[in-house]
């Protein structure tokens, strides 16, 4: 039997993608034979936070009474240490880095002994690294660059960010598995309308961040004004940007073509994502970009930017991949107006098949076999890279 205990900050439903990703992780790794796996988070007391529909030994989770003390972990440190001490732990898979709490995860695993290897999220990469970096800076010297350099391995959803972990010097494994999605069933011929006076929709579907790019992308649809087109914006508003974002559109003239339509999820996520046209993830910089993977999934052709990792896109002729500037994205998006339903249709086509590659059970599977080898208990699998 092979345990591993999976630790994040946090599980709101508003947090991003992590929330989504983590609990879908560490379901589907508690559906293979030999893994007896848990997972640690935190919340504020009456907070939300998602836990899906996991299989697993136990959620763990350290109520705080209020942001600071979550923000300092203290709770989060005492059932940690309480989970550590009295169950074995073969590994510690901690997602994230530069908070507190990542900070503890790292110290309890060096006391007790226990192999400790962390997905970065993104974290790494030079966008973030920029973005508030007098603090990061601060904490890198104070203990991130020490607390990575105990990792015994990384995880990373893409090469570009396995490349931006080598570059800060780290020379660790890195395995390379991407996130996943789960498969909808979709009948994609209900987007093949006659009539032509349908509205169109094109979605954005994300965090509302200074990363997502949403002002460049406000302003390419200010250049394009596609006619019988709507855009419509969805997702949690981090630290007020909303507003920012709302009053370029009403500068712009953009208020009867664009819509923002709050958080979206379980049917009310589904039913926008089938009566999807086009998806736009704009973004300065992702390491994988989940909600691309679910567009594609509900047969959705995707614009994305070069600071994500989907030249797949490309690749497999189900989207676009351009510069992370309002002049491209609105190249881009005149090109996808401009084709007829068939063949957006067809892209579509291309793009579930594309999202095969990502499907839950096997990305556990691939990370079920990065552990073993860890352990010493199997061969080097394909993905992890140690050079």
């Amino acid at each position: 039997m092979i345990r591993v205990l999976h630790t994040v900050a946090g599980l709101h439903p508003d947090s991003g993608g992590p929330a989504r990703t983590v609990t879908s992780l560490v379901h589907h790794l508690g559906k293979i034979d030999d893994f007896a796996v848990s997972l640690a988070t935190q919340k504020l007391n009456g907070e939300e936070i998602h836990t899906g529909n996991l299989n697993t030994e136990g959620v763990v989770v350290a109520r705080c009474s209020s942001s600071a003390s979550a923000k300092a972990g203290t709770a989060f440190r005492k059932k940690l240490s309480e989970l550590v001490t009295n169950r074995p732990t073969d590994i510690i898979h901690d997602h994230g880095i530069w908070l507190p709490v990542n900070h503890i995860v790292s110290r309890l695993a060096g006391r007790h002994r226990i192999a400790r290897v962390v997905h970065t999220r993104g974290m790494l990469e030079p966008w973030a690294l920029s973005y508030r970096a007098f603090k990061k800076r601060i904490a890198w010297m104070m203990y991130q660059k020490g607390d990575l350099e105990s990792v015994a391995l990384f995880f990373a959803t893409a090469t570009s960010e396995a490349e931006s972990i080598r570059k800060l010097g780290f020379s660790q494994p890195i395995a390379i598995i991407p996130n996943g999605v789960d498969l909808p069933e979709v009948d994609l011929q209900t987007r093949l309308s006659p009539a032509s006076g349908r509205q169109r929709n094109a979605v954005f579907m994300s965090r509302i961040h200074p990363k997502k790019g949403l002002l460049e992308l406000v302003n390419a649809w200010a250049k394009v004004k596609p006619v019988g087109w709507k855009l419509i914006l969805a997702g949690p508003n981090e630290g007020g940007y909303l507003q920012q974002v709302l009053a370029c559109v009403t500068k712009l003239g953009l208020d009867d073509i664009v819509e923002y339509r709050g958080v979206v999820a379980g049917e009310a996520k589904a039913k926008l994502l089938k009566n999807a046209d086009l998806f736009i993830l704009p973004s300065f910089s992702e390491n994988f970009g989940v909600v691309v993977a679910e567009a594609l999934a509900y047969g959705v052709p995707v614009i994305s930017t070069l600071g994500t990792p989907w030249q797949g896109l490309v690749d497999r002729r189900c989207g676009w991949w351009v510069a992370a500037e309002a002049n491209a994205l609105a190249d881009a998006l005149c090109e996808a107006i401009a084709m007829s339903d068939e063949e957006r249709y067809e892209m579509g086509v291309r793009g579930q098949r594309y999202a095969r590659q990502f499907d839950w059970g096997q990305i556990a599977r691939e990370t079920s076999e990065v552990y073993r080898w860890l352990l010493g208990r199997a061969d080097l699998p394909g993905c992890v890279r140690i050079d």
